[in-house]
């Protein structure tokens, strides 16, 4: 599918801002099944820009505004074409997957943090799960279901800052929380589990040339022998509609948009995302 993304973003401050430093990630990720046509970053006031690619390979626009400024606008514009398909994996067995190859290889993906770290009954449950599970795809697959049946998605009920236990807690969220949630459940057996951010056209069959309003979205992805991917907000594997930006290991590897300032004393963010289908 070939997709336009425009991702609009920034502050509004209470007052004036003398400075202010940022860091953007919203520019999509070149891989073997998403091809990068066009992208550019936008940002006003003008600024000093730099761009470099992270620890975790995402595109980091980096800037300076030195002037004065009431408001921080970022725009971001993306001509993508996605092709993914469904992966599988490759079946590990439990023994498998505890081998010291891939504890070595992939350990940065099996630490707890306090953002996505699960709470003990919750642990208890998905250690029950992995118990029965011939597989640890099968785990993995039966924890994205169990969050995606048991965390509500509701808008503005948790913030950037949210751990993964409040939402479980709350038994609420959005998708930054289902996503953080599942991939804590997934290292407490073992597993090792990725954070994937970007973008979703909400229309399944979408009308070409039609501008659809979207957010930024967030999955997951856990090793099979290879990364499988899932979409625990929407119980989907991602596929063409999905737009991979950033992965990390949890949310604060990779937010859209964040940075210091000084002058005034608070500022609001706001954000708009249009996606078009352009065939």
């Amino acid at each position: 599918m070939l997709l336009r993304v425009v991702h609009r973003t920034g502050y509004e401050y209470a007052g004036t801002a003398s400075h202010s430093f940022n860091e953007a990630r919203m520019t999509p990720r070149q891989t073997l099944h998403q091809q990068v046509l066009h992208t550019k970053v936008d940002i006003a006031p003008a600024a000093w820009t730099n761009t470099y690619t992270d620890y975790w390979g995402t595109t980091v626009t980096q800037f300076e505004v030195y002037e004065p400024h009431q408001q921080l606008m970022v725009t971001a514009t993306s001509t993508v074409d996605v092709q993914r398909p469904p992966v599988d994996g490759h079946g590990l067995s439990w023994d498998a997957l505890r081998s010291a190859e891939v504890f070595d290889d992939l350990s940065e993906y099996l630490l707890q943090t306090p953002s996505v770290e699960p709470p003990a009954d919750l642990r208890a449950l998905i250690a029950e799960i992995a118990g029965s599970s011939a597989t640890p795809g099968e785990c993995a697959r039966q924890v994205v279901d169990l969050v995606h049946h048991e965390i509500r998605y509701v808008t503005g009920s948790t913030g950037v800052h949210t751990r993964a236990a409040e939402a479980w807690a709350g038994r609420s969220g959005v998708c930054q929380d289902m996503s953080n949630l599942t991939i804590g459940c997934l290292r407490s057996v073992g597993i090792p589990a990725c954070y994937v951010s970007g973008y979703l056209l909400p229309a399944r069959e979408p009308e070409v040339g039609k501008a659809y309003k979207g957010e930024s979205h967030a999955w997951i992805r856990w090793w099979d022998g290879e990364w499988v991917g899932m979409d625990p907000t929407n119980a989907v594997r991602p596929g063409p509609r999905h737009v991979e930006v950033g992965r990390g290991r949890e949310y604060g590897d990779v937010p859209p948009l964040r940075g210091i300032y000084t002058g005034t004393r608070s500022s609001a963010m706001f954000v708009e995302v249009e996606l078009t289908a352009l065939r």
